[in-house]
């Protein structure tokens, strides 16, 4: 696929989660092929869906497909597969638009649960981890678009030093995790992006809600959606905080850091 296809394929997908969340936009993302996308160019589709997932604020239970790939888990096509949160907890991504009480998040059909089993996580940490890095850019358009528009002593504040400081951190932030998300080819390199990608949008979301100020704190604004978006996506696979913690212990027990890139 060559990048006129997927500047092509990437406004297919604009399109597509512009119309709806939930069942309905799985069932739209399984008409433009998905599933195939996934099992055809993963290295493609993968960054693509979950980044414009991120972009647009949608969401999908698209997270199961990537372990219905593996010949262990096929039994669960078309169920939800427990997937590991934080603090040890288990929840499962329901196939179904779960609404009140029963989801973690009033947004998200995502239910908790009492256990699960060990699955290879490297391709789905890599995958939220592109999530959280859209959320980011997300939340980091509202920030511009704020500064620039919203004037105090008679100039935008964008202007102002300490606001520029705030958005050039967060770039840089979200560009690292890209870098990380783009090179991560092993589990231990996904864990790696993961981390980076959580710590990242936590990044974003702190220095937004700084450059927004009172606006920032209102339901009509959009921007308290994708705070707690990125609370859960973080949580979700092991945080920023687990991932750190386990890299460190890996490199403990091995007495050496792993090379990640061959320059």
């Amino acid at each position: 696929m060559d990048s006129l296809e997927q500047d092509l394929l990437a406004d297919a997908l604009r399109k597509t989660m512009r119309a709806g969340s939930g069942v309905v936009l799985d069932k739209a993302l399984a008409d433009l092929g998905w599933e195939e996308m996934v099992e055809d160019c993963p290295e493609i589709a993968i960054p693509l869906v979950f980044r414009t997932l991120g972009e647009t604020g949608t969401h999908a239970s698209v997270l199961n497909d990537l372990f219905h790939q593996s010949t262990d888990t096929a039994a669960l096509k078309d169920s939800a597969v427990p997937l590991p949160f934080a603090d040890g907890r288990w929840v499962e991504w329901s196939r179904d638009d779960v609404a009140g009480h029963a989801s973690i998040d009033p947004d998200l059909p995502l239910v908790e649960v009492t256990a699960g089993v060990e699955l290879p996580l490297a391709k789905a940490r890599i995958a939220v981890g592109w999530w959280l890095v859209g959320t980011g850019h997300a939340m980091l358009d509202l920030a511009r678009n704020h500064a620039l528009d919203r004037t105090q002593f008679g100039r935008p504040i964008a202007a102002f030093q300490a606001v520029r400081h705030r958005l050039a951190e967060t770039l840089v932030a979200i560009e690292g995790a890209e870098a990380t998300l783009a090179t991560a080819d092993d589990e231990f390199g996904a864990l790696l992006a993961k981390a980076a990608a959580g710590h990242a949008a936590l990044t974003t979301s702190r220095h937004v809600q700084q450059v927004l100020g009172g606006v920032g704190f209102t339901a009509e604004h959009p921007f308290h959606r994708h705070a707690r978006r990125v609370l859960i996506l973080d949580a979700l696979l092991g945080s920023s905080r687990e991932l750190t913690r386990a890299a460190g212990a890996v490199i403990r027990e091995q007495r050496t850091a792993p090379r990640l890139v061959h320059l």
